[in-house]
């Protein structure tokens, strides 16, 4: 399939023109399209990648998070060799959850001594 790819490009390459320009009118149309596809969706995905994992990676003990199931908690021990986080969802019957580093969808803002 490979060869055949390379081979109908050399022809197009090789066209008189009638083909609408051979080799150079195909690479007009798929170079914006390739850098259109990266700037819409690669970029924004790498950068949302790095972002999570800047977040995981400050995650500290006492830190109010929220997991991707909508559970509220404090993060009460982190265990990063094991991908491992515990925390504290009910402070009367001290409940504990133990999730994945993956589970935390985000970390809730501190709030600071002067909202208080």
């Amino acid at each position: 399939m490979s060869s055949t790819f390379w081979t109908g490009l050399a022809l197009l390459a090789q066209g008189d023109g009638a083909a609408g320009g051979g080799l150079f009118s195909i690479l007009t149309l798929v170079v914006p399209i390739g850098i259109l596809f990266w700037l819409l969706l690669i970029r924004p995905q790498r950068k949302e990648q790095a972002q999570r994992q800047s977040l995981l990676a400050a995650i500290k003990k006492n830190d109010r998070v929220v997991t991707i199931g909508g559970i509220y908690g404090v993060v009460t021990n982190v265990h990063r060799e094991a991908d491992e986080v515990t925390i504290k969802v009910d402070e009367a019957t001290n409940t504990k959850l133990r999730l994945t580093l993956g589970s935390i969808a985000r970390v809730l803002a501190e709030e600071s001594s002067s909202d208080k």
